[in-house]
């Protein structure tokens, strides 16, 4: 049997970057796997058919009616669920000396997928994970939320709640969910592809010189997975990035 083959996972933003490559490992190593977006329809459709043991579903994790529709799906097609990983985010670039140029309005978006997203999405999955012999709750957080940096100050504040709330909710779930988070630092996806600056600036001073890449930050989530006396931790993938 393969290592996962009794389990369901549904993975929010899984079309690129550390979502598709977690779905990836998941399904390589046996789970079933829920597929998400809010756009890129075509690519969680195509994934799926390449995955096999995946299906699609459409969802914009900031409307609480479309999570429960995403469990709901998950359960229909795969007759349970007992992983979520959250990691489906939203950001704007804005230089954080820059107060003027947050608006309202992304302001809000961000909070409102990164924070109310999570919440959202874990409680309308607490019911079929508690049903699970292994419910787990992983949500994809950034270094942005235990330090004073980040793409934006709307993100940093926006991470550090999601940690906050990995916390207080692994503090009511146990046993039967544990929660935690991966706090990456610096990941080579396809939203930053064109930061070479910032890529260099990571090499420079991380003593792992490289930045992440989504395939790191997949295997910590598996490492959470596997520790089945964990719960309530934020897991660093940085590189040692904040060291110095």
């Amino acid at each position: 049997m393969e290592e996962f083959s009794d389990r369901v996972a549904l993975v929010t933003g899984s079309t690129s970057g550390i979502g598709e490559a977690t779905a990836k490992r998941l399904v390589a190593l046996g789970a079933k796997v829920m597929l998400n977006s809010s756009s890129s329809v075509n690519e969680g459709q195509d994934l799926a058919a390449e995955l096999g043991n995946a299906s699609y579903h459409q969802a914009d994790i900031s409307s609480e009616n479309d999570c429960n529709d995403l469990v709901d799906a998950t359960i229909n097609a795969f007759g349970r669920l007992d992983i979520l990983v959250n990691n489906a985010g939203f950001t704007s670039v804005i230089p954080h000396a820059d107060l003027d140029g947050v608006s309202e309005e992304v302001f809000r978006r961000i909070i409102d997928v990164n924070i109310f997203g999570t919440w959202y999405l874990s409680r309308a999955a607490v019911s079929a994970l508690k049903e699970s012999e292994s419910g787990n709750i992983v949500n994809i957080s950034s270094i942005a939320g235990l330090r004073p940096v980040g793409s934006s100050i709307p993100y940093s504040i926006s991470k550090a709640g999601v940690n906050q709330m990995t916390r207080l909710m692994a503090n009511v779930l146990g046993p039967e969910v544990r929660v935690n988070a991966v706090a990456p630092g610096l990941v080579e996806t396809p939203w930053t592809e064109s930061w070479d600056t910032l890529h260099a600036a990571v090499a420079s001073r991380a003593p792992m010189k490289r930045s992440a890449t989504a395939e790191d930050c997949a295997e910590a989530v598996l490492g959470i997975l596997r520790n089945t006396y964990q719960t309530g931790d934020i897991v660093v993938v940085d590189g040692g990035l904040t060291l110095s």
